[in-house]
């Protein structure tokens, strides 16, 4: 009897999982010599075969560019692993010889990793590398329309790891990935944890599934140019983080907010590096394909400007590296004002800094709360300002957003899932590394004895005070408490005498 295709899915989530925890209690076993060794055998492993992945996942996906792909695959083997190498997750962690207080790092056991199509293989090569780094063992559902390109990622990983002495077993990927498969892996009673990178909808799953989850959310990334800004460095930083794999990185800019009093000059330098300014005619063509009911249309996604000009009969030079339209406004019903995924810009023009500010925020409100925020500026006040008062989680100063959210230009941990924190419905802010898949016990010695509680003494009624207030309670209306003293006292007198 044929199994269903669904049911075949499940098993085989349940059979991995019985793998990942059998694998992951002898990882947990290793020193942090032999862990190191093995996520650096790992490292290498994607580092020399970054061009073919990325290669593999244009191919499949039809998602950005293979330079970009292996670009990004380059920098988990080199950014993120640089950032990780050296770091303790094996035993005692920590010291605090102050306080008296040792940390001591355990895993959480098994991670259950969802992959999403715009970034297959780097996001399989990170969750892999920082899973085996905090000795956890790994079970991948990859997008289905990435699965090849997943799976070739993972069995990259688990060969280099089994080579370097790593357990069978401790990364393992899903060959038939469906829904019911996803929901499996993530609700079943092996799985310890949740590594979600894909659409809301996903997201929203992993944190229902009753599992401790990491997830992500949407990043519609503003940019704000104030009027102190070197305009051809921030075009430049702006088009190269824009452009990159066609941007189907969730940091990337989506919106640029001008002030007034450089637009021209911005303008004028956006096209002297290669952007095209759509006219009316064209931005509503353009808007008739961007989305698909609610959301965003796949088929734009992570495609070149000549791909998308092309899919309404736009003719742009054969040199446009980004689509630039002008907006005034921001809703759903102005599309370019959402998150895009592709080489899409609106531009908005703003007075001054303030209400850049106000825009900036209605964006991020649209669907980017928590994310990314761009400033271009060199008056600290008002960097101050943008970084107090923004909903985002990454603030990123004069540096491209897709770069500088990743950690790859600026001093943030490296990483390809970056929280949200409460803004976007994340349990974090943070870029999530390995330290987030560690259980730190506190091993905590007594510096101070308790002093003794000493009982209240329980004073003995005042025998006046006691019959004074019986008698009152008894007394007639109007009668004073001068009135019975007086007279209780006079009772206890008599009584002296006989």
């Amino acid at each position: 009897m044929k199994l269903d295709p669904d049911l075949q899915s499940i098993q085989e989530v349940r059979t991995l999982l019985h793998e990942a925890k059998a694998a992951q209690r002898l990882l947990e076993s290793m020193s942090q010599t032999q862990i190191d060794a093995i996520v650096a055998a790992m490292a290498q492993a994607a580092d020399r075969e970054a061009e073919r992945l990325g290669a593999l996942a244009v191919e499949e996906t039809g998602f950005g560019n293979r330079a970009d792909k292996a670009a990004k695959n380059r920098f988990v083997a080199a950014d993120v692993y640089g950032a990780i190498k050296d770091v303790r997750t094996v035993g005692i962690i920590r010291k605090d010889e102050q306080h008296k207080v040792w940390e001591i790092a355990q895993p959480v056991g098994v991670v259950a990793a969802i992959i999403p199509s715009t970034n297959p293989t780097s996001t399989v090569l990170f969750k892999c590398m920082i899973s085996v780094k905090s000795r956890n063992a790994i079970v991948i559902s990859p997008h289905p329309s990435a699965l090849r390109c997943s799976l070739e990622a993972a069995k990259l990983m688990q060969q280099a790891a089994l080579e370097a002495d790593a357990p069978e077993g401790i990364i393992r990927c899903l060959t038939q990935p469906t829904l019911e498969a996803s929901t499996e892996l993530m609700r079943h009673k092996l799985t310890d944890v949740i590594l979600a990178t894909g659409g809301t909808g996903m997201v929203k799953a992993a944190y229902s599934s009753g599992k401790p989850a990491y997830g992500v959310g949407p990043g519609n990334v503003p940019v704000y140019i104030h009027s102190s800004a070197d305009i051809p460095k921030a075009v430049r930083q702006i088009l190269q983080s824009k452009t990159f794999d066609y941007g189907t990185i969730c940091a990337s800019e989506q919106a640029l907010v001008v002030d007034m009093a450089v637009k021209p000059s911005l303008i004028q330098e956006l096209k002297r590096q290669g952007a095209y300014f759509l006219n009316e005619q064209e931005k509503q063509n353009i808007e008739s394909v961007l989305m698909v009911g609610k959301g965003l249309n796949p088929k734009i996604v992570g495609r070149s400007p000549q791909i998308i000009a092309g899919m309404v009969g736009i003719s742009v030079p054969s040199d446009a590296r980004v689509l630039i339209a002008e907006e005034t406004a921001v809703g759903h019903e102005h599309p370019f004002s959402m998150e895009k995924l592709s080489p899409l810009l609106a531009l908005y023009t703003v007075n001054d800094w303030r209400e850049g500010c106000r825009r900036c925020i209605e964006l991020l409100e649209l669907g980017g709360l928590g994310h990314t925020l761009g400033i271009h500026c060199e008056e600290e006040a008002v960097i101050e300002a943008f970084g107090l008062e923004k909903p985002a989680s990454r603030i990123v100063v004069n540096t491209g957003t897709t770069f500088g959210g990743i950690g790859a230009t600026t001093g943030i941990l490296p990483s390809l899932t970056l929280g949200c924190g409460s803004f976007g419905n994340n349990i974090t802010s943070d870029n999530i590394g390995p330290q987030h898949l560690l259980n730190i016990k506190r091993l905590a010695f007594g510096l101070r004895e308790m002093e003794p509680s000493v009982p209240a003494e329980i004073d003995a009624p005042d025998p006046i005070e006691h019959a004074v207030e019986a008698v009152q309670a008894r007394g007639k209306p109007g009668i004073t408490r001068e009135e019975v003293m007086q007279l209780v006292k006079s009772v206890l007198a008599e009584m002296q005498l006989h």
